[in-house]
């Protein structure tokens, strides 16, 4: 069904704010259009109360609107006001707005009273309000002589003020001469009535300048009063009293305010002490939201008050000495106020209508009607209209009934006047909105789609989407009075174009306009809340998604306002920068996104946190000899709460400058008892810790000194040591002066030997820290003590610590030495210890000295270098490792004590078993020929025994790097070369070669050799590639290929033809003599390419295997080495001198027989493999 709006069909918005803007619309619907005829309206006019200011042209406005134009006259005091009779009145063109010009001549008194205006045309007249035009008046204060007033301490005082009335009523404040306002408290306020109270006065209360000031705003002048001088006189003691109101007086008052007023109640006591005010509502509550205590709660105040708000008030004034009470009755009046405000009527001939003026007060308002501004009951009579009270009713109206209505409403506050008019026309409807207008709707919004109208009689409205014209359904718009289309919420698929129709009986109109829907502005990135460090930098990031169609503009703000005009604040299209950031950045900040047609905005808060400041106002009290209590206010956490307090203290007397921790205290603190010690000049100071860090130090406390006490405690680290064989000497840690407890710090050191009867001997010394004993026996155990005293008494008495006197070196050897050789490397040491009295000292331990003293085989004589093992404590037993195999050594065993060593044990000799040798020293190949190889050698530097025989194993590589069979070879002992024959020419050899001894083989030496090549191949090679490197060889060859292609390319035409061309005889026929020995030799040819190529790009086998110039290899330089191979030994000791390493070796492996090898090949080795 289609939809359709009918004069008197109401539909309401589903939301409260479009509703406001409907009903804004559907007024402006019932706007007839300019250019119809009908009666005036009233648009504009000056208030009912104006007062004016003398000094400037009086300008009372009055303006209209109408068809025809209206033409204005005006009333004053209820007569006409004939404007040409006066010149300096005049009225603006097309207006009725007067302008007296009193600037040049006249005063403004002469032109007080009551004006009216009346706009009139052919259809009726409307009037304006009754405007009652006063001038503004200051007046001065009236002249008079003030007495000083003098008065006792604690009395009570009102300063008058009596300002002089004005128009309108002046403000009031007090100041001094200086025009400094005068501070006011709960003990002194002003009154309403501009009055200065003193609930008590005080004797700094005196001063010659209390100045009563009235400000009169409409002409911006001040009056002054007379100073009042005040003088206070001290007393011993005031005496106290209850309080007692100074406003308002007695018991009870009335208070009487309009509706919709700001009620203000106000009580002020006096008293010593000053009383406090409290206020009640007797029977009731006081209003939450619109309740306010002014001055001091000296006044209440209520605003919006209704008739609800009528009652009893009770203000309470109470001090220490009693309470007094006051009660105000309060009655609220009202002033009229519209219930139904008469509305312009239009109507079209024969039709029916209402004129409703309906309004409320108190006392309840009187309504009476005019018509064209003559009282209705005088004017003419209209056979088409009934009054019933607040209502007229129209029936079957005629162009003759339109006329302009007044409905005036009035009690004794006050009246309310409303013009309303009856404009009867006949017109077809016309649409006011424009045509074809562009609306443009976020998606999921409410689209509002206008079709202002207007005609008589009242037009149905009705809505059609599309040039289809298809109907509008009720289920998913909402059609208003006024025209206008809701779509509740627009999607994407609302965009289109709409046609809105009006009809009535006289004819039809209709408007198109389009829709558009435009996705949202959204904030896809917000910024996050974030926690800095004063001086460092934030970034807020706020990223937007938006219609492609709409341009954004990004807006940041902080805490609701403009970003501060600072360079550290810098935005790009995403992000705000902070830099360097400081107290006063903290806050929300706010980015705003902002299109044509709406916005998105997302916030955070930054929080700039940074250490404590530091602690202050630092107080000293319970002051007692060991403990005293500390004080301190929190300086600003800078937004991260204090978690802790340290609390360091400075001995002036002792350590001046040097501040020491004293305590630790909770975050929550301002206070701690500091315990104390004797004879120390404080000072503290006080750091706050929060999660950031520690703040700087406060001021320091005052100063601080503790009585002098007797020391509370005894050196430390009391230690006896003797330095030579006959004295003890007595060290310990002095105390710091901190600990000295008083002047006169000395130290009383006592000792007696501890194995026997003596007395303690004791001598009392100062300002050292050891005292040597003289002519003790030799290492003897001693009990010492050390005890602190100063001038006031002694510490406690010390506990007695051991020493021992000096010691003196061992007198008697370590006896029954006994050697087991363990293998050829290692051997065992026994021996038994030695009598305790003999150390003569510490017993430290014992120290083996052992030497090589001839090798077995006697070929390595050295020099003899010894080697000492210690052996801690009473250990008897011990291992010698790291010894040579097939050696000599020798031994002894001394006892160590801190003196030094004791003599030397008897020399004890062994020898090590044989080992297995080391590596030959060198290996090189000499003398290669066609088929031989030799070999020169340099024997092992450690045989580590007899040599029984050296070991060779050889093998061939070939081209693809495979070894091959392993060459087995056994030669004497007292050989240092060998020649290796019946070889293959042109082969690369690999060698591996070792010594033995009767305990086996040792460590192998590696080395690579290549047997000569054939020099008549190699000639013939040589030939050959000097033949296939000249340039004429190459042209022929590159002339014979286009022949052949030349051949080709005509055969292959011939044979396309059907002819036929015996190429293959041809070339049989005429072959190239010079082509067939290169297809012949074309392995040799590669074969010398190979060689080329392999000599070049061959790598070595293995680091350390690549033959010298010399052909010699160092040992050094193998990586054959005893690290490779296990040679080495890796061990250490256990307390007792234990060798408890491992011996462990390698040996590379035997190479494998076959085709296992991973070694490189021999370029001479491939070009064998080809001949």
């Amino acid at each position: 069904m289609q939809l359709k709006i009918m004069p008197k069909k109401k539909h309401l918005s589903a939301g409260g704010v479009p509703l406001i803007l409907f009903l804004c619309q559907m007024i402006s619907a019932l706007d007839v259009p300019l250019d119809l005829v009908q009666p005036p309206t009233i648009t504009q006019q000056s208030p009912k109360d104006y007062i004016i200011d003398p000094r400037e042209n009086i300008v009372i406005q009055c303006e209209a609107k109408g068809k025809p134009p209206p033409s204005f006259s005006w009333t004053r005091n209820g007569t006409h006001f004939d404007i040409d009779k006066d010149p300096l009145v005049t009225m603006k063109p097309g207006s009725g707005t007067l302008v007296i010009n009193i600037m040049s001549e006249g005063k403004a008194e002469t032109y007080e009273g009551v004006y009216q205006c009346t706009a009139r045309n052919e259809r009726g007249a409307a009037v304006s309000n009754n405007i009652v035009v006063r001038p503004s008046r200051s007046p001065l204060w009236t002249k008079e002589r003030l007495e000083p007033i003098i008065l006792r301490n604690g009395q009570s005082l009102v300063l008058p003020c009596r300002p002089p009335i004005g128009l309108p009523p002046a403000i009031i404040f007090w100041m001094d001469n200086s025009f400094q306002r005068l501070p006011q408290s709960e003990r002194v306020s002003q009154g309403l009535n501009g009055d200065l109270y003193f609930s008590n006065v005080l004797p700094e209360d005196t001063r010659e300048d209390y100045i009563c000031y009235a400000r009169f705003n409409h002409t911006q002048t001040i009056q002054q009063k007379q100073p009042i001088s005040l003088k206070v006189i001290s007393a011993k003691s005031s005496k106290e009293r209850p309080p007692t109101f100074l406003t308002p007086e007695g018991n009870e008052s009335h208070k009487e305010e309009l509706r919709g007023n700001v009620l203000s109640l106000e009580c002020i006591a006096e008293g010593l002490p000053t009383p406090i005010i409290y206020w009640i509502k007797e029977d009731g509550t006081l209003p939450a939201n619109r309740t306010f205590y002014r001055n001091f709660k000296k006044t209440l105040q209520i605003t919006h008050v209704s008739e609800a708000d009528s009652g009893n008030y009770q203000c309470i004034a109470k001090n220490a000495l009693g309470a007094v009470h006051h009660t105000i009755s309060v009655t609220v009046k009202a002033a009229p106020y519209w219930i139904v405000a008469p509305q312009n009527l239009v109507l079209s001939p024969g039709e029916n209508g209402t004129l409703i003026c309906r309004a409320n007060g108190n006392p309840k308002p009187r309504i009476s009607w005019l018509t064209n501004g003559v009282p209705i009951e005088i004017a003419l009579d209209d056979p088409s209209r009934k009054i019933d009270g607040d209502t007229i009713i129209f029936s079957n109206v005629q162009e003759s009934s339109s006329a302009v209505y007044q409905c005036n409403a009035s009690n004794k506050y006050g009246y309310l006047l409303a013009n309303a008019f009856v404009n009867v026309l006949a017109e077809p409807p016309r649409i006011l909105t424009s045509a074809n207008t562009l609306y443009q709707v976020i998606a999921n919004r409410p689209a509002l789609l206008d079709c202002a109208f207007f005609g008589s009689p009242m037009p149905t409205i009705e809505w059609f989407k599309g040039t289809k014209g298809s109907a509008l359904h009720e289920d998913t718009y909402v059609l208003h009075d006024n025209g206008t289309l809701e779509i509740p919420v627009a999607q994407k698929d609302s965009t289109g174009t709409y046609t809105c129709v009006a009809r009535n009986k006289l004819g039809m109109a209709k408007n198109e306009v389009h829709l558009e829907i435009k996705d949202p502005t959204r904030i896809i990135k917000q910024p996050e809340y974030a926690v800095v460090q004063r001086g460092s930098k934030v970034s807020f990031e706020c990223r937007v998604k938006h219609d492609h169609t709409l341009i954004p503009t990004i807006l940041w703000l902080k805490d609701n306002g403009e970003l501060p005009n600072d360079e550290r604040f810098s935005t790009d299209k995403d992000h705000l920068v902070v830099s360097d950031v400081k107290d006063d950045d903290g806050g929300t900040y706010t980015c705003t996104a902002n299109t044509t047609l709406d916005s998105a905005s997302a916030s955070a808060v930054l929080r700039v946190v940074d250490v404590p400041n530091p602690p202050f106002d630092l107080e000293l009290t319970n002051q007692l000899d060991k403990s005293v209590q500390l004080t301190w206010t929190p300086g600003d956490d800078n937004n991260s709460p204090i978690t802790k307090f340290i609390i360091e203290y400075e001995d002036a007397m002792h350590d001046a400058g040097l501040w020491r921790h004293q305590a630790e205290v909770s975050g929550t603190q301002t206070t701690a008892q500091l315990k104390l010690s004797p004879y120390v000049n404080y000072s503290f100071r006080v750091m706050a810790e929060n999660g950031i860090g520690r703040s700087m130090p406060s001021e320091a406390s005052e100063q601080y000194l503790t009585k002098a006490a007797e020391p509370d405690q005894n050196p430390m680290a009391v230690e006896g040591l003797g330095t030579e064989p006959d004295n003890l000497v007595i060290t310990w840690k002095p105390l710091n002066g901190f600990q000295s407890n008083g002047p006169g710090l000395q130290y009383k050191v006592s000792w007696r030997q501890k194995d026997g009867d003596d007395e303690w001997t004791s001598v009392v010394v100062a300002n050292v820290s050891k005292y040597i004993v003289s002519g003790t026996p030799t290492f003897v155990p001693y009990l010492i003590k050390v005890q602190a005293l100063n001038d006031v008494g002694f510490a406690p008495e010390p506990a007695a610590v051991m020493g021992h006197s000096g010691e003196d070196l061992p007198m008697v050897a370590p006896g029954n030495v006994r050697v087991s050789v363990v293998n050829s490397t290692l051997a065992e040491v026994h021996w038994d210890p030695v009598p305790p009295k003999s150390v003569r000292g510490h017993l430290q331990g014992y120290r083996i000295y052992y030497w090589k003293t001839q090798s077995s085989s006697k070929r390595n004589r050295r020099h003899i270098e010894k080697k000492i093992l210690t052996f801690q404590g009473t250990k008897t037993h011990g291992m010698l490792p790291g010894l040579q195999p097939y050696s000599h050594y020798a031994l002894n065993v001394r006892v160590v004590n801190g003196k030094g060593e004791g003599p030397a044990s008897t020399d004890r000799g062994f020898h090590t078993p044989e080992g297995v040798p080391s590596a030959p020293s060198s290996l090189k190949i000499v003398n290669p020929t066609l088929d031989s190889l030799t070999l020169e050698w340099d024997p092992p530097s450690h045989p580590n025994g007899i040599l029984t025989e050296y070991i060779l194993k050889y093998q061939p590589i070939n081209s693809t790097h495979e070894l091959g069979p392993l060459v087995d070879l056994k030669i004497p002992a007292n050989k240092t070369r060998w020649t290796l024959k019946n070889l293959n020419f042109s082969t690369r050899y690999k060698f591996y070669f070792y010594a033995q001894t009767s305990v086996g083989s040792g460590s192998q030496i590696t080395e690579e050799a290549i047997t000569t090549v054939d020099e008549g191949k190699k000639a013939m090679a040589s030939r050959q590639v000097d033949i296939a490197t000249q340039g004429w060889f190459i042209g022929l060859m590159c002339a014979v290929a286009l022949l052949i292609l030349i051949l080709l390319i005509v055969c292959f035409i011939r044979r396309n033809k059907g002819g036929k061309y015996p190429v293959k005889e041809k070339e049989d026929a005429h072959a190239d003599p010079e082509i067939q020995p290169m297809k012949e030799d074309d392995g040799t040819f590669g074969e010398y390419r190979s060689f080329e190529s392999d000599a070049e790009d061959h790598k070595p086998l293995k680091k350390g295997s690549r033959t010298p110039s010399d052909r010699t290899v160092k040992k050094e330089d193998s990586d054959d080495s005893l690290v490779d191979y296990g040679e080495g030994v890796n061990g250490q000791f256990n307390e007792d001198g234990s060798f408890i390493g491992q011996y462990s070796g390698k040996k590379e492996k035997e190479p494998a027989e076959g085709n296992e090898s991973s070694e490189a090949p021999s370029p001479v080795n491939a070009m064998n493999s080809f001949v």
